[in-house]
């Protein structure tokens, strides 16, 4: 593979780690925006409702924990790398 080749994967990637953290920012945005409505309801009473909502909550904040993970670690690799070479 010549150069030029090697350009053009490289381009391929980042243009493809530009989507995927396009992606990701968008579900986060969703995550975030949900959890912030379970975190205004009454979650504290101990029924059945409250319990189901503490734990999508929980799930919630992992999910959003591991989407700035995975973002940062597109950015960091595929990005912050390419901008350095340029």
């Amino acid at each position: 593979m010549g150069g030029s080749d090697n350009r053009s994967v490289g381009d391929w990637r980042t243009a493809q780690a530009v989507h995927f953290i396009r992606a990701l920012r968008e579900q986060l945005l969703k995550a975030t925006s949900q959890l912030a409505w379970i975190e205004r309801q009454d979650v504290n009473a101990r029924n059945a409702r409250a319990y189901a909502m503490r734990l999508e909550a929980a799930a919630l904040r992992r999910d959003i924990q591991e989407a700035q993970f995975l973002i940062d670690r597109l950015r960091s690799r595929y990005l912050i790398s390419d901008e350095r070479t340029q």
